[in-house]
C-alpha cells in the first residue's frame, strides 16, 4: 500500500515529536525524522518501531543546518509536508541566553522554511506554544484562552514562537500571493500553528515517556522523579496567586491526545487548504499545582516531598485553553484524563527510571509485542 504522505518531522525523536511520530506511522504516513539529539535519545524510534511495528527514517542533522537540511529534502523527494517541533524549549533558560534561543528556534525555523520553498513542500504544522498569549488574565473575558487573545509572551522562549508565527505566515501568506498573480496554483501552501498547553503522560504501553537530559523543566517528570527517588523534593514555584489554593494554573494535555492533534492538524491542511491558521490544543480543564500534585499521590500511593518558593520570572496565573476551535474544524478533542496521564506516567518512571538508557521490564516488552499479534 502506498502511504498516505511522506512527512518530515524536524526534533521527531524528542517527546512530543516521537509521539507524532507513532500517530503519523499508525495512520499510514511514512515518517523521517530529523533530530539533532541534543536533548532527545534516537532509542526513542526503536520504541515507535516495537509499538507499531514501522520505524521512521532517521537523519542525525540539525535544524540551523541548511546543508544537512538540503541533503535531507534531495534524499526524500516525496516529503510533502512538515512537522517542526525543533527547539530550545526552557522558559527559564531562555532569559539566560536569549541569543541562543533566537539563533536556533527563529534561525532553524527559517532554514527549514528555505529548504521547504527550494523543494516546493507546501504543508508545515508548527508547533507554537500557550506562552505566546503571556498573561492573558489581563484581558477581560479571556480565561479560558481563545484564539484570538492578544498575544504577548512574558519570557524570551514565548517570543520565539510568536514571532516563528509571524514568519511562517508571512511566508505562506507570500508564496500563495506569488502563485496566485503568476496564475499558478497556490491553494497547496498552508500552514498550522498549534498553540498548546503543558503536555503530560507516557504511552499507556509503559515502553515510551519523556525523558529529558539533566534537569526537567516540566511539572509531572519532576513529580516522577521525586517518586522513584532521583530527586529529594519537588520546588512549587509561589503559593500567593489568586487561584482556589494559591498555586499556578495549567491545562495539561495528554501526549497521546497531543500528536492526534498534530495528525488532525496535518490532514486538514492537506483536505481543506486554510492557508494559516492558529488552533489551541489542550483540555479546557484548568488545573492548580497543588492538584496536580494530589493526582499523581493517588497513583503513586503515597505522599510526595515539595518545597513551596517565590514565583519563577516570567510564570503567569492561568494557562487553560479554549479549544472549542479545533474541536470543531479539526474535529479532535481531548479523550484522556489528568488521572490517565498520572497513570501512564507513573508507569513509565517507575518501570523506566532511567527513561532511554535501561531497557524496559521484559514483562512490558511481552504485552507489547502480544497486543501487536
Amino acid at each position: 500500500m502506498a502511504p498516505v504522505g511522506t512527512v518530515l518531522i524536524t526534533g521527531g525523536a524528542g517527546y512530543i515529536g516521537s509521539f507524532t511520530s507513532l500517530a503519523l506511522l499508525e495512520h499510514g504516513y511514512e515518517v523521517i525524522v530529523v533530530d539533532s539529539l541534543y536533548n532527545a535519545s534516537e532509542i526513542s524510534l526503536d520504541r515507535i518501531e516495537l509499538l507499531c511495528g514501522k520505524r521512521p527514517t532517521f537523519h542525525k542533522a540539525d535544524i540551523t543546518d541548511e546543508e544537512a537540511l538540503d541533503k535531507v529534502f534531495a534524499a526524500h523527494p516525496k516529503i510533502d509536508s512538515v512537522i517542526h517541533f525543533a527547539a530550545l524549549k526552557a522558559v527559564g533558560e531562555s532569559s539566560e541566553i536569549p541569543l541562543e534561543y533566537y539563533r536556533v528556534n527563529v534561525g532553524g525555523t527559517i532554514t527549514l522554511l528555505r529548504c521547504m520553498t527550494k523543494y516546493n513542500t507546501p504543508n508545515i504544522v508548527f508547533s507554537s506554544s500557550a506562552t505566546v498569549y503571556g498573561d492573558a488574565s489581563q484581558h477581560e473575558g479571556m480565561i479560558p484562552i481563545p484564539e484570538h487573545c492578544p498575544i504577548g509572551p512574558t519570557n524570551p522562549y514565548g517570543r520565539t514562537k510568536s514571532t516563528i508565527e509571524l514568519v511562517i505566515t508571512d511566508h505562506i501568506n507570500a508564496q500563495r500571493n506569488n502563485l496566485k498573480k503568476a496564475g499558478k496554483p497556490y491553494e497547496h501552501w498552508n500552514g498550522a500553528l498549534l498553540r498548546y498547553f503543558n503536555p503530560a503522560g507516557s504511552h499507556p504501553s509503559g515502553i515510551m515517556g519523556e525523558d529529558p537530559l539533566g534537569v526537567p523543566f516540566n511539572l509531572l517528570p519532576l513529580l516522577g522523579q521525586v517518586a522513584t527517588g532521583q530527586r529529594e523534593k519537588l520546588l512549587v514555584f509561589g503559593k500567593d496567586y489568586p487561584s482556589r489554593d494559591g498555586t499556578a494554573i495549567r491545562d495539561y494535555i495528554h501526549v497521546v491526545d497531543l500528536a492526534k492533534g498534530h495528525l488532525a492538524a496535518l490532514n486538514h491542511l492537506r483536505e481543506k487548504n486554510p492557508g494559516v491558521r492558529a488552533w489551541n490544543l489542550g483540555s479546557g480543564r484548568g488545573c492548580t499545582v497543588f492538584e496536580m500534585i494530589n493526582a499523581f499521590e493517588t497513583v503513586v500511593g503515597h505522599p510526595l516531598k515539595y518545597d513551596v518558593v517565590g514565583r519563577r520570572d516570567g510564570d503567569v496565573l492561568d494557562l487553560t485553553a479554549n479549544p472549542s476551535r479545533a474541536n470543531e474544524e479539526l474535529n479532535w478533542k481531548t479523550e484522556l484524563t489528568l488521572e490517565d496521564a498520572c497513570e501512564d506516567l507513573w508507569r513509565w518512571v517507575s518501570n523506566n527510571p532511567q527513561g532511554y538508557r535501561q531497557s524496559p521490564p521484559q514483562a512490558l516488552l511481552d504485552s507489547v509485542k502480544a497486543a501487536r499479534k
